[in-house]
């Protein structure tokens, strides 16, 4: 839980270092602004899709982790800032529960936040986020959002001209910088400023620094030696490792704890070079006690303070007894590196809630599992700049009741290079939760492995996933990310004798974890393995005591899994495996529903010499449920009639309905019924076979010798109309109100004329809207569409019908999710020699 955040990975140099120093000076100015406690940037990965948490001020990294890396598809207010290109607003905890479930399942805390884009050439570069007092009400408005916006649209420009078109300069692949925000309330201490050459290893210092150092100016010998030999013996190599590892562009993210040579306890600060001078710059701050903090020295129970860093800046004797019985050191040091045992999952929620929440937080803690060791009472006070905390001894009387938290699982396996340490605390109790709260919106295999992707890899900083299906005695591959291309091909379709570790901890029911490859190798000897080191977990999905199949978490690294881990792992393969299961019962019931609805739609449209026709029909893909769209041309008369309709809802029930419909008007439209009369018929037969349904449609009946059009609708959207110089306008004509509702509800009739090679386009609403977006914009952008469609012939020069209708649902056949169902039909006329070709 330290303040700091390591800067591996981005590797840029100087680029990387005016990156940095642009993003800390927009979270600082953000603060300002918006009157907040913390505040961030996320920044665009090499990964596609992926965001990172570049810089992170007044919050301590670690103990965020989770939070490090988001998919810009995931239900997260900074992925629907970045997404949507508009600024988000949640006032308070019950806005964010309301609007983002996922998101406060794992910080359920009070406060509000903003996260506003940061405009880029072609999409946003990342989020500015900003996390602040929660507002009573809900409301949309923050103290300077307009200032909020300029700074993040400033932020914009200045990377833009960073870039100078390497798109790579504005990426983010590092852990996040984390850094102190200005202080609300600065305290008054002694602080020495001083820069140092490496070149030349000068270092110029202020008066101050040689007072709080208590050395005369001439002592100091204007050297980083010198500088050294000024500070206790034991931190003199630590200042100048700091001072070489800031040099090159590697400064400590977190001050570093050092003592004068009187023993004063002391913070150093450094900042890499930014210009082209190469000094480093620094500070050292006096952090022994303030006067007041003097009464807090004779105080029984024990007092600190940490900044919103994590880092200790006091401490009394009484803590230091309870929290560091090693004498290991206190100040300026971050609480989990000072304080291990806190490195808890249930500590580390206390420690979020007191430093996100102006409210007291109290818990019991103890040290160690021993039934031995003494329970502690914690009680922290959060401030705007610092988190007041007091420790005590709890007695027999007010012990809590119940087990301690199980202390951390140490007991790795070794390797050939020593013990594998665990892996970093993650905070994982929520995961659950929120893991159980997304896969309640999945409901097809694909989404349930996307959720998975999504929310557990990052959680447990993975980088591979396989999910294999148990289908007739074998394995076959659903789901993979990470693994190298075709190396898991040869593992789909094994059979349950198969003796590999994803067979057998299903058979087995048992997960399996392998902290390095090496330790899978000796176990499965032979088997083939990627050439990327690292260890793997194998879960079963077991749902209701059904075999489901197995999942597979891969690491970039070796390391070791506790006992808490494992379990909880374990459980999130429960969680998948429900979740799974009931994704291929979905997954099997829409495979009947739509094989229903392609039954219901027509296998071939009715033709004349005089017109030629073209449909097209998508499903939707969220859900098993299919929807009502259909579309037919019947023969009327002498002429044809061009029917679509949309049923409302989905599910088997409307396709049901949109059977009948289409039955009613094919019917009607046969006996050459005028369009008011087909609508109106339909109408009252809706209404009386009562199924709790509307729908929409529209009719047109066509002369096509004469190109005469009778128009009825019945609450559908107005057609289009590509007149034959490539000019495609809406027709506007009147219309009657949704079928099914109102028994005598009439539907004028308007005319309009399709002169030879004239096109006219019918469509339902999947087609042209889109979440978040006005329905106009879908239909405006279609017309744009039909009209640079070329013009349509049966010769050579022009486009056939078919093709236009391609052309026109080429994106949406290439969208992995459609939230609707959609359905077109093109009729265009034709010149009378035109057939003869």
């Amino acid at each position: 839980m330290d303040g700091s955040g390591k800067q591996a990975g981005q590797g840029r140099g100087t680029s990387s270092r005016a990156l940095s120093a642009l993003l800390v000076d927009a979270s600082t100015r953000a603060l300002s602004a918006a009157d907040g406690r913390v505040g961030g940037v996320y920044l665009r990965s090499a990964t596609p899709g992926m965001l990172r948490l570049a810089v992170l001020a007044g919050l301590p990294g670690p103990l965020f982790r989770p939070w490090w890396r988001l998919h810009v598809n995931r239900p997260f207010p900074v992925a629907d800032a970045y997404r949507q290109g508009v600024p988000v607003v949640l006032s308070n905890a019950a806005e964010m529960m309301r609007r983002y479930p996922q998101f406060a399942a794992g910080l359920p805390f009070q406060f509000g936040s903003v996260y506003v884009p940061v405009p880029g050439e072609r999409a946003p570069y990342g989020v500015l986020t900003v996390l602040r007092p929660a507002a009573p009400d809900a409301v949309d408005e923050v103290p300077g959002r307009d200032l909020l916006t300029r700074v993040a649209e400033e932020l914009g420009d200045r990377m833009r001209a960073l870039a100078e078109g390497d798109e790579g300069a504005v990426v983010w692949d590092a852990d996040p910088v984390c850094v102190r925000p200005p202080a609300c309330h600065p305290a008054v201490r002694r602080m020495g400023r001083f820069t140092w050459d490496p070149a030349s290893s000068a270092v110029i210092a202020d008066d101050r620094l040689h007072d709080l150092l208590g050395v005369r100016p001439g002592d100091l010998a204007g050297t980083a030696q010198g500088l050294a030999d000024a500070v206790a013996p034991a931190d003199a190599h630590r200042l100048l490792g700091a001072l070489h590892d800031a040099a090159a562009g590697r400064a400590p993210s977190a001050p570093l704890h050092v003592r004068a040579g009187d023993g004063t306890p002391c913070l150093l600060e450094l900042w890499p070079p930014v210009d082209s001078t190469c000094r480093v710059s620094g500070i050292i701050l006096d952090m022994g006690p303030a006067r007041a903090d003097g009464a807090a020295d004779l105080l029984p129970q024990g007092v600190f303070c940490l900044d919103r860093t994590g880092v200790i800046v006091y401490a009394n004797a009484a803590a230091a007894r309870l929290l560091d019985p090693e004498h290991t050191g206190l100040l300026g040091r971050p609480l989990s590196e000072a304080v291990p045992w806190l490195n808890q999952p249930s500590y580390e929620d206390h420690l979020r809630g007191a430093l996100l929440s102006p409210e007291p937080v109290q818990f019991h803690a103890r040290p160690a599992a021993d039934k031995a060791t003494e329970w502690l009472a914690l009680s922290l006070h959060p401030g705007p700049d610092t988190v007041a905390c007091t420790v005590v001894p709890v007695s027999r009387v007010d012990r809590p009741v119940g087990p301690a938290p199980a202390a951390p699982d140490t007991a790795a396996e070794p390797t050939a290079g020593g013990r594998i340490p665990v892996g970093p605390s993650i905070a994982p109790l929520y995961r659950p939760i929120a893991l159980a709260i997304a896969l309640t919106d999945a409901v097809t295999a694909r989404q349930v492995s996307a959720v998975v992707t999504q929310e557990l890899l990052p959680a447990f900083d993975g980088r591979r996933l396989a999910i294999y299906l148990l289908q007739d005695r074998h394995f076959y591959l659903a789901w993979e990310t990470g693994f190298p291309q075709g190396f898991l091909a040869p593992f789909d379709g094994v059979g349950l004798d198969a003796h590999l570790p994803g067979v057998e901890t299903l058979t087995t029911g048992r997960a399996l974890f392998f902290e390095s490859m090496q330790q899978m190798s000796a176990a499965y000897p032979g088997m083939p393995v990627d050439a990327i080191e690292g260890a793997r977990v194998f879960l079963p999905l077991i749902a209701s005591g059904r075999p489901v199949g197995s999942c597979i978490l891969g690491f970039d690294h070796s390391r070791g899994f506790g006992t808490d881990e494992r379990a909880l792992l374990t459980a999130l393969g429960g969680l998948i495996a429900h979740a799974m299961e009931k994704a291929q019962r979905y997954d099997s019931e829409a495979a009947l529903a739509r094989g229903l609805q392609q039954a219901l739609l027509p296998r071939r449209l009715s033709s004349h010499p005089l017109v030629e026709t073209a449909g097209r029909y998508l499903p939707g893909t969220q859900g098993m449920d299919v929807g009502g769209d259909w579309y037919d041309v019947v023969e009327a008369g002498d002429g044809l009639a061009l029917v679509i309709g949309d049923v409302q809802g989905h599910g088997v029930q409307a396709a049901a309905t949109m059977g009948q419909l289409r039955s009613a008007v094919r019917a009607f439209a046969l006996g050459d019924r005028t369009p008011d009369e087909v609508m109106s018929g339909t109408n009252r037969l809706l209404i009386d076979l009562d199924p709790g349904q509307f729908a929409s449609c529209c009719y047109v009946r066509l002369d096509p010798v004469t190109g005469l059009a009778r128009v009825a609708r019945a609450g559908h959207l107005p057609p289009l109309l590509r007149s034959p110089d490539g000019h495609t306008r809406v027709v506007q004509i009147p219309g009657g109100v949704v079928l099914g509702v109102d028994p005598h509800a009439e539907y004028p009739v308007a005319r309009l004329r399709l002169e030879p090679g004239a096109v006219l386009a019918l469509y339902t609403d999947g087609l042209v809207e889109r979440p978040g977006t006005d329905i106009d914009d879908g239909i405006a952008a279609l017309s744009v569409a039909l009209e640079q469609a070329g013009p349509v012939a049966a010769g050579p020069g022009g486009r056939s019908l078919a093709g236009v209708a391609d052309r026109l649902t080429a994106m949406a056949r290439h969208t992995a999710e459609r939230p609707d169902d959609m359905a077109l039909l093109l009729a265009a006329r034709r010149e009378a020699a035109e057939r003869r070709y």
